[in-house]
């Protein structure tokens, strides 16, 4: 059954032996980001902090730093079949006939439990306030030359102005007073697109910000969904059941029932402010930059909450867990629009947006080269700074495989790819302009004479499997 909340999430995550509570008074300022630092880096624990100085709220951390915590948060020991939900939808055809209806209801009844339901109250409403405030919420601040305190699990919420569908990104905000913040929606973001058409229209967009709920809905506010596709639609998906929604209290907007809390806001256009700097999951320092401020109107929640948040920074940290989720995922859809890839993999010591490997079964020349630009093409893919193809023999999961890969088919003529003048994540510090800057693509798949290589090519090494089987029949005998 899925998990319905932050809450039973933290009791399942006690009984599995994956949550440590800390009794100590903690501080905001600092302390509970070093904790959970060392915690992650040591790949420990999450972490529950039942005593913050100044406050009633406990603060949780690093929930979904490991993949065995993921894994019961989306009641899936293969992220896989998340992403290959989404693909049979894309190939269901609906029924015409009363025949084929009656054939089709199973599959059919099965999209429909995915969708979300609203209700009139839910949990997130127990509270409401109308004269809110920033100052009553535990959130902290990470590093020591961080420009203040930051939300940084936040899922914003936001519809496209026009199509009316629903979007969740996690951007973090700048707390600048009790009713202020920065919100940092970075260029390529979906939510900056719905804030730039309201822009063009001469409107304020209205936002609500989540913090805690189904790990599901926390997930699909994280991952990259495909073009239209609801978020919520993306969460039900991905727990096989839809969510409950309830609408805010000062804007137009509905958010899952199960929160913990809801901030209810807008975004001005008008009023644009220096943000940063922000200590950021590549390990270094994002400088201050323009950013729309945030204003809040009113906040919802339990009578109870807990505060989810996490802390970013040199890799690997809890963002890696949930990237290695995410990879994971969307390799189904990956397959769909590449059809030659058979693996897929983001190392989380390049920040997930620094590099990917992909393996194909190669078929035809330049095939490599075809596979790297449409995966360019493709969603959050185009901000991707490295690609490297390899073969279907080699693990891209194995970083020595690849190199040895690298090293052995290719050649730096001939093989090696680069694109300038392309979109950059934001946040690279390497890119000499913000937001542009070039692509590196590595061909380290073997070379045919179609592609120019005249040499014969070398046999690999294997063993004989007589030898082989032989060994293996002995292995416990040799004490070793």
């Amino acid at each position: 059954m899925p998990i319905e909340d932050t809450q039973q999430f933290i009791e399942v995550l006690e009984k599995s032996g994956e949550l440590k509570r800390v009794k100590t008074e903690v501080d905001t300022n600092l302390e509970i980001a070093e904790i959970l630092r060392r915690t992650m880096y040591a790949k420990g624990p999450a972490v529950l902090f039942e005593n913050v100085k100044g406050y009633d709220m406990p603060v949780l951390g690093n929930a979904f730093g490991s993949e065995k915590r993921l894994a019961i948060g989306l009641d899936t020991s293969d992220f896989t079949e998340i992403g290959q939900r989404i693909v049979d939808m894309t190939k269901m055809d609906i029924p015409s006939g009363l025949f084929n209806k009656i054939k089709k209801l199973p599959e059919l009844s099965k999209m429909s439990e995915s969708f979300p339901k609203q209700e009139k109250n839910g949990p997130v409403t127990e509270v409401f306030s109308d004269s809110p405030s920033f100052d009553k919420i535990p959130i902290i601040k990470s590093w020591p030359k961080d420009a203040g305190k930051f939300i940084t699990f936040g899922l914003v919420a936001t519809k496209h102005p026009e199509t009316g569908i629903r979007n969740l990104g996690v951007y973090r905000m700048q707390i600048l007073d009790s009713t202020h913040a920065l919100m940092h929606w970075q260029k390529h973001k979906r939510g900056a697109l719905h804030y730039d058409i309201s822009k063009e229209h001469g409107k304020k967009t209205e936002v609500a910000v989540i913090i805690g709920g189904e790990p599901a809905t926390v997930f699909s506010g994280v991952a990259p969904v495909p073009e239209g596709l609801d978020k919520y639609l993306f969460a039900g998906i991905t727990r096989k059941k839809g969510i409950k929604t309830v609408k805010c209290k000062t804007v137009d907007l509905e958010v899952p029932a199960n929160a913990e809390i809801v901030l209810e806001g807008y975004v001005d256009p008008l009023d644009i402010r220096d943000e940063g700097p922000f200590g950021d999951h590549t390990g270094y320092y994002t400088p201050k930059e323009p950013f729309p401020t945030f204003t809040l109107t009113g906040i919802m929640h339990r009578q109870k909450p807990v505060y989810l948040t996490t802390v970013v920074g040199k890799p690997i940290l809890e963002d890696a867990y949930i990237g290695k989720a995410i990879e994971r995922s969307f390799l189904p859809l990956i397959r769909m629009f590449q059809p030659e890839v058979v693996d897929f993999a983001m190392p989380a010591s390049a920040w997930f947006q620094g590099m990917a490997i992909i393996s194909i079964k190669k078929q035809y020349p330049g095939q490599a080269k075809k596979v790297m630009m449409g995966l360019w093409g493709l969603g959050q893919l185009a901000l991707t700074k490295i690609f490297v193809v390899v073969d279907d023999n080699v693990n891209v999961h194995d970083m020595d495989d690849v190199i040895w890969a690298i090293t052995t088919r290719t050649d730096a003529a001939r093989d090696i790819l680069i694109v300038d003048n392309a979109p950059t994540d934001t946040l690279d510090p390497a890119s000499p302009l913000l937001n542009l800057g070039s692509k590196l693509g590595i061909d380290a798949t073997q070379k045919t004479k179609e592609e120019g290589y005249d040499r014969p090519i070398q046999e690999l090494v294997k063993p004989d499997e007589a030898t082989k089987n032989l060994v293996d029949s002995k292995w416990k005998n040799y004490g070793i």
